[in-house]
């Protein structure tokens, strides 16, 4: 308990409002222009350019910070995971509290980047003791599970080994009609959205 005691009132110092200036970048190295493509030599020796998938982009994005990127497949083995049960596999989500109310991932932790002083209490002390943790928001170009993972990293050292970012995110769940769950925390309120569905609950979140 000393131990977790510690660590909250550490990574709640470094994330206080009074301390940081949230608005502000302090992973300038995360949003970064997609590389050039790269390029082979074909048997005339022109260069002959290889273009990368987004997936690709993505994946070479979260390994230079430090992140592993999980695919729908690999998500659905740690959701099903008899672990989660008990936190040893924790779900995060990184949007705001408009857009984790409206559906989240079943048993899925909030952490709103934007305002980490309302969720360390609940988050930092799983995120301490748990095995494997997923970060995920909308998908697509949305960046602020990365942040998120980052964040939380950083502030309490969490082994990089451990943190995963799901690119697929609440978008790809809803689509492959997974189960979401409506407001708070195990709530109860499970239901499905139609890939349409989930689009329009995305529209208008931050990126």
């Amino acid at each position: 308990m000393a131990v977790i005691g510690a660590a909250l009132a550490f990574a709640a110092n470094g994330l206080s409002p009074h301390r940081l200036e949230l608005a502000r970048n302090y992973f300038p190295g995360t949003k970064l222009t997609p590389p050039a493509a790269v390029t082979s030599t074909n048997l005339t020796g022109a260069a002959t350019p290889t273009n990368n998938s987004p997936l690709e982009l993505l994946s070479a994005r979260l390994r230079e910070n430090g992140l592993q990127l999980a695919d729908s497949n690999q998500v659905m083995q740690l959701f099903r995971d008899p672990r989660r049960e008990q936190d040893g596999v924790v779900f995060i989500d990184a949007r705001d509290d408009e857009h984790y109310r409206a559906g989240h991932i079943p048993g899925a932790y909030h952490f709103d980047r934007f305002h980490p002083e309302n969720y360390l209490t609940n988050v930092l002390q799983v995120c301490l003791t748990a095995q494997q943790i997923v970060f995920y928001c909308n998908g697509g170009d949305c960046d602020d599970s990365e942040h998120a993972a980052i964040m939380l990293r950083d502030s309490i050292g969490i082994p990089k080994e451990k943190v995963f970012v799901y690119g697929g995110g609440i978008t790809e769940w809803s689509t492959n009609g997974l189960p979401i769950e409506l407001g708070l925390r195990n709530s109860g309120q499970l239901t499905n959205l139609t890939g349409a569905a989930a689009s329009g609950k995305a529209e208008g979140s931050r990126q």
